[in-house]
């Protein structure tokens, strides 16, 4: 789906039930808007529910200043308009209040990128805007003298946060992308001290360009494929839904047989990925007109090395990472399912994992099915799709339960006489 053939009104009403729906904002709060190519401003209503928008209740402002619409634009809507008059380049504006967010606001703090490459490329120049009366031309003078020094995203002081970019779904990857790094930083903080990356060392992984690779054309897809495709994208929709993976990150795959697989293609929207996006891989040739996931190579490197792996998930689970963004191991022996099936699970070093597959890919076994990459991903494998989410599901949720019980006490793991238990009840090697 490419949301910016949407109306404005269709694209203010999605996002908003996104933002809504995954807690980053209340119903009375938040704000987005829209420029059209008219110089029309197409903005969320003020006092509406924000929790059962429609098309309908979107407002219009026009170009001379007329007001078009069923009510009353957002309160805010003139900081939305001092943006759009301070910046050419931006053609949306999102506002919200994600607790994580709101947590650095109220310390007038910024959330340090540099823990994780998608967060620090995905969300460019962050500025901390003073604060202003909500609706006021003070803070909508305040929030405009950030972004015309520069920035994307400005933290308003005691109050949230404001994107702008090029296009409504941009301005929410960002968003996402920061708000994922708030919480992030505020989790491996509670765990342990989080480790920052260089902006030398994110370049290392965002050099990595597009195999070149050869294309076939589909003459044919069997009925097992088209269920593998479908399979792919109802659990890729849960992963997002779930926030296992954001909007354009996180790889997916399954093996069909021994020459091809399916992976999860680069750059589109995880929410909405449909059967005709799956990319197939055949030997080391991709479907014509397709481009799969960067992290194509790992995934290929795993299946050669390994028949007995049948489905392949790379994913940045925000619980699970605040372990990669730390010298804390995630210890499985906290409850029996946790290490039934998640095992072992190595911590690797940051970039090493893209940059030498054939090494990285040695590492999986029966008795390692998971990988954790510093400050980057973690790698599930499993015997089907459903079975490697299922261990990528359970993992984030033991990442959390440990998080939670920081404060509690020291964690009092299973004794190596109940995992030998464990290990014979449920013929684990």
């Amino acid at each position: 789906m490419n949301i910016n053939l949407l109306h404005p009104a269709d694209q203010l009403v999605m996002m908003m039930n996104r933002i809504y729906h995954y807690g980053m904002t209340t119903t009375s709060g938040g704000n987005l808007s829209i420029l059209d190519d008219n110089g029309d401003v197409w903005i969320t209503p003020g006092s509406v529910d924000k929790g059962n928008l429609t098309r309908s209740d979107m407002v219009c402002i026009k170009k001379d200043g007329t007001i078009v619409g069923n009510h009353k634009p957002s309160s805010e809507y003139p900081f939305h308009l001092q943006i759009y008059k301070t910046r050419s380049d931006i053609k949306a504006v999102l506002h919200a209040h994600p607790p994580a967010l709101v947590a650095f606001s109220i310390v007038r703090k910024i959330p340090n990128t540099l823990l994780s490459p998608n967060s620090f490329v995905g969300c460019g120049k962050i500025a901390i805007a003073e604060y202003g009366l909500p609706g006021s031309q003070d803070l909508g003078n305040k929030i405009a003298k950030e972004f015309a020094e520069g920035c994307d995203i400005a933290v308003l002081e005691n109050h949230g946060v404001v994107v702008g970019s090029d296009s409504l779904f941009n301005a929410f990857n960002a968003f996402e992308n920061l708000d994922f790094c708030a919480r992030l930083q505020i989790n491996a903080a509670i765990i342990g001290t989080p480790r920052y990356l260089k902006e030398e060392e994110i370049q290392l992984k965002y050099t990595k360009n597009h195999l070149s690779m050869d294309e076939f054309v589909r003459n044919t897809i069997t009925s097992a494929e088209k269920a593998a495709r479908r399979d792919m994208c109802n659990i890729i929709h849960r992963a997002y839904d779930q926030g296992l993976v954001n909007s354009i990150q996180g790889s997916f795959s399954v093996r069909l047989d021994e020459e091809r697989f399916l992976i999860s293609p680069y750059n589109i929207d995880r929410k909405y990925v449909d059967v005709e996006d799956i990319v197939c891989i055949k030997r080391d040739m991709r479907e014509a007109g397709k481009i799969p996931s960067r992290s194509i190579k790992i995934h290929d490197e795993i299946y050669r090395q390994h028949p007995e792996i049948h489905s392949i998930i790379i994913a940045h689970p925000p619980y699970i990472m605040s372990y990669a963004v730390t010298e804390e191991d995630l210890d499985s022996k906290s409850i029996p399912e946790s290490y039934i099936l998640m095992r072992d699970i190595p911590k690797v070093g940051y970039s090493e994992f893209y940059q030498d597959p054939v090494k990285s890919a040695q590492i999986f076994d029966q008795s390692t099915p998971i990988v954790m990459v510093k400050n980057d991903c973690i790698a599930v494998t499993g015997d089907s799709l459903l079975n490697a989410f299922d261990r990528l599901e359970v993992a984030e949720y033991s990442a959390k339960a440990l998080v939670f019980a920081k404060n509690l006490g020291n964690m009092v793991p299973i004794s190596e006489e109940q995992i030998e238990e464990i290990k014979d009840a449920f013929h684990l090697k």
